[in-house]
């Protein structure tokens, strides 16, 4: 049995200013994104999109993710309580972010983007999701960190104790989505997208690849105590990403059966 080691959550206090491990992260996060982006560049590796669409991504993917993240954590998961108190939703300092919620928000930031260049939305998904996943990692890093968001109850000799979470071991769920939402889908999707594939294959691959990995870790990842375990057993992220597998599958069937246009 292992023990969290209790980071403080606070990197550096400068006066009243206390930059947060959790905000740190998140900056590498995007700073790993646009890194990738532009390796992908550098490498013909990107298709149509240069520099200047990138530069594009990352601010309004930034917005995507903050606006996205927190209206979905409001919807998703406390939507009675933040029509009861919505004063509360701008309160983001509570904490309080959902990656279904961001996603969507990110899905659109890109829309806007591809628009405003003269882009086909798809073309731009193929190239921005193989940046995704070391964010993700970058993020889960922030939650273990944090010592929240951990997992069920285990005895396996890798639980850990985390603060406020009771005497008994849990999985360290949050590692396990570093490793497999993160490291593990980055992989994939590299060497998946390193060759060129039938448009909208990589994004079905990301798609399915997230879902699926999301869906099994969350087995081990302890459900949001004021939702628990929702119809069939399942968590709220689990039926959140059931349509990420599903339309996943959709594109790729969609992407490797229709005629490519050159």
């Amino acid at each position: 049995m292992l023990v969290h080691p209790n980071f403080d959550p606070v990197a550096i206090s400068l006066g009243p200013i206390a930059i947060r491990w959790y905000g740190i992260t998140y900056l590498v996060a995007f700073a790993l994104s646009y890194w990738l982006g532009r390796l992908r560049i550098a490498r013909a590796m990107a298709g149509r999109v240069t520099v200047a669409v990138l530069d594009d991504l990352l601010f309004f993917c930034v917005l995507g993710v903050v606006l996205g993240g927190r209206l979905g954590y409001v919807l998703f998961y406390k939507a009675a309580y933040y029509f009861s108190h919505p004063l509360e939703v701008f309160a983001v300092w509570h904490g309080g972010m959902s990656f279904h919620g961001g996603f969507l928000g990110v899905l659109l930031a890109i829309w806007w983007v591809a628009r405003k260049h003269g882009l086909r939305w798809i073309e731009v998904t193929d190239f921005f999701a193989p940046l995704a996943p070391l964010a993700f990692a970058a993020v889960r890093l922030g939650n273990f960190i944090n010592g929240e968001l951990y997992g069920r109850v285990t005895d396996v000799p890798w639980g850990m104790l985390f603060r406020g979470a009771g005497p008994l071991p849990r999985h360290p769920s949050q590692l396990y989505q570093f490793a497999l939402e993160g490291v593990l889908l980055f992989v994939i999707l590299w060497i998946y997208s390193s060759k060129t594939r039938p448009t909208a294959a990589v994004s079905g691959a990301f798609l399915l690849g997230y879902g699926t990995l999301r869906f099994g870790v969350e087995y081990f990842r302890e459900p949001d105590d004021f939702l628990g375990l929702l119809a069939l057993n399942l968590s709220m992220g689990q039926w959140l990403s059931a349509p990420m597998i599903a339309f996943g599958i959709g594109m790729l069937v969609w992407a490797w059966r229709r005629p490519q246009k050159v």
